[in-house]
């Protein structure tokens, strides 16, 4: 029989990492380690678990980590080989040259290539590249930051090639024999329930989501328009682009999630939707009648600009601002002067063929039979006398094939070796933290889901995210459905990441579901969705972001803002689980 002292001890791990990432603002660098070592105590003095079976957990989550960054690698080194090859710039002038009206700006760059971005590589790398490129273009530091983070949020849950679906939601399912069980007993794969759950976040996504390109328009122009004036009109003006473009990326995001897989809504979802947008205003549709630009300048406030001028963000005038104070690699590179001469359909050709790679083998049978078998994949069975087992298909996740297009557009670009090695420099450079943060966090939960599953585990059988779940449950009741998407940005509000979200809240969500009665697939649909817009106030990325800007110190001012996109993402998610669960849906597994 579990106490309320119970459930108390099983949220010590939990709550000290909230504490300490969110209330102290450590890095995940520091708080994790500790969390997890917390977990460790918990899981053997109140849970009597072994030696042994807290050091197979560890390791399974160490395994996990390590796919996880297989992926984050690829992806890292094939963008800053775009950056390095000069893609990246043509790209960006590819968008920018369409219009000087700030709003279509906002539009292109901050929405399309963000989440562009975001699908190839996530992990807060969007409004990091974005923002320095919005400030170079003239946008105040602040606008550039909000803008980049509120036009990515729909791509999250699809980041870096579907990661927080692939590696957040079923490898933690596969890895714990009560979610594993219940779904076989429902008559699905793990893969497959991953794959409906990645689908029902996109229904959400695309029902909710696709007003964000006229959010982050509406945000940039009444809080960053003319001081004595604030007013939405200037929005409403370019309502028929925003929402087309919402549209235009939503259609072809939401097909691919439910008929392809998790890797591709986003990717598809920009490029599709950026190409159809760029030819309607390339043959003079959908553009405003007058150019809508910021105040002059002497009329900004303080706090819109930090170290760095407008028209100043490259390497040349002044560079974006890193923590240490100087030239942050994103904004370097992405005012290259190379690609002068690039063809778009060149730029872009890494990319479109990374997803006829992924498609190919996933599609097509023989192909994925034979990347599956034992020998690309690294296994432990039994890890340490346990049940526990850990594997990474290393040639079949994403971050094998992002690596093979990232050495293919070399001779497509013709690269030399300095610029192949400084793309894979900064690549390892970048990879340094989140290795750190995510092999603590992903071994912390792992202890907490396997500390119901050895012999003699206490109290009552069950694991600290299952006591914890069914506790949730009990005091939400029939309302837990308004409140799953709240759950996973909570995750990704303390960890600044949706995969991390989704590894520590998947199984919560799927139990509290399976106590409820709920519809499990609709119910963890909604953790996925509430991890991506979590990072709208996920202070890692915000100083991330306001690092690239010379605007350290204001992240309270972003979370306030952005508190204002959350609050809607979050309640039309939250009405619309409550409609699919208990009027059009109840009946799904």
């Amino acid at each position: 029989m579990t106490t309320g002292i119970d459930v108390a001890i099983a949220a010590v791990p939990l709550l000290l990492a909230g504490v300490l990432l969110v209330g102290l603002l450590w890095p995940a660098t520091r708080a994790m380690p500790l969390a997890w070592v917390t977990a460790l105590a918990v899981g053997y003095f109140a849970w009597n678990m072994p030696v042994n079976w807290l050091a197979a957990a560890s390791a399974a989550g160490f395994m996990t980590a390590i796919e996880i960054l297989w992926i984050v690698f690829g992806a890292l080194v094939l963008l800053y080989t775009l950056m390095e090859a000069g893609a990246f710039d043509r790209i960006n002038r590819g968008f920018a040259t369409v219009s000087d009206d700030r709003r279509v700006q906002i539009v292109l760059i901050a929405f399309f290539m963000a989440t562009f971005i975001e699908g190839a590589a996530g992990f807060g790398t969007p409004a990091a590249v974005v923002a320095p490129l919005l400030l170079g273009l003239g946008f105040p530091a602040l606008a550039a930051v909000i803008a980049g983070i509120i036009g990515h949020i729909i791509a999250v849950t699809y980041g870096a090639v579907g990661t927080p679906i692939v590696v957040g939601i079923q490898s933690p399912l596969e890895s714990v024999e009560f979610t594993r069980v219940a779904i076989q007993d429902g008559g699905m794969t793990v893969q497959g329930f991953s794959r409906e759950v990645a689908a029902w976040a996109a229904t959400y996504h695309a029902l909710v989501g696709f007003v964000m390109p006229l959010f982050a328009v509406g945000m940039v122009v009444y809080f960053f328009g003319d001081p004595d004036d604030r007013s939405l009109a200037p929005a409403w003006e370019v309502a028929p682009l925003c929402l087309a473009s919402g549209i235009a990326f939503a259609v072809p995001y939401w097909i691919s999630a439910w008929f392809l897989t998790a890797e591709f809504p986003s990717l598809i979802g920009s490029m599709v939707g950026g190409a159809i947008i760029l030819s309607i205003l390339r043959a003079g549709y959908l553009l405003p009648d007058d150019e809508w630009e910021f105040p002059d300048r002497d009329r900004w406030k303080d706090h819109w600009v930090g170290s760095i001028e407008p028209g100043q963000s490259n390497g040349s005038n002044g560079g974006g601002a890193d923590t240490r104070g100087g030239v942050s690699p994103e904004a370097e590179a992405a005012d290259l002067s190379g690609g002068e001469d690039m063809s778009l359909l060149k730029a872009w050709s890494p990319y479109v063929l990374l997803v006829i790679l992924l498609v190919v083998t996933r599609a097509v049978d023989p192909i994925s039979s034979f990347i599956n078998r034992n020998i690309f994949v690294v296994s432990w069975g039994g890890i340490l006398g346990t049940d526990l087992t850990g594997a990474v298909a290393w040639m079949n996740v994403p971050g094998f094939w992002l690596l093979v297009s990232a050495v293919i557009a070399i001779p497509i670009f013709g690269m030399s070796g300095q610029e192949v090695g400084d793309a894979w420099k900064e690549a390892a450079r970048k990879i340094v933290s989140p290795f750190i943060a995510l092999v603590f966090v992903i071994a912390m939960v792992q202890v907490m889901l396997q500390s119901g599953a050895h012999p003699g585990s206490t109290p009552g059988g069950v694991s600290m995210i299952v006591l914890l779940a069914q506790t949730t449950a009990d005091l939400l009741g029939p309302a837990y459905p308004a409140f799953a998407s709240l759950i996973g940005a909570l995750g990704a509000a303390m960890a600044g990441s949706n995969t991390v979200s989704n590894i520590t809240f998947g199984a919560f969500q799927f139990e509290a579901a399976t106590q409820l009665g709920l519809p499990r697939t609709i119910i963890v649909g909604a953790q996925a969705v509430g991890g991506a817009i979590g990072n709208l106030v996920a202070i890692h990325n915000l100083v991330a972001a306001l690092a690239t800007v010379g605007l350290l110190g204001q992240e309270g001012r972003v979370m306030r803002l952005n508190m204002i996109p959350l609050l809607y993402y979050a309640t039309g998610v939250g009405l619309l689980c409550l409609l699919f669960s208990y009027v059009l849906f109840p009946n799904v597994f």
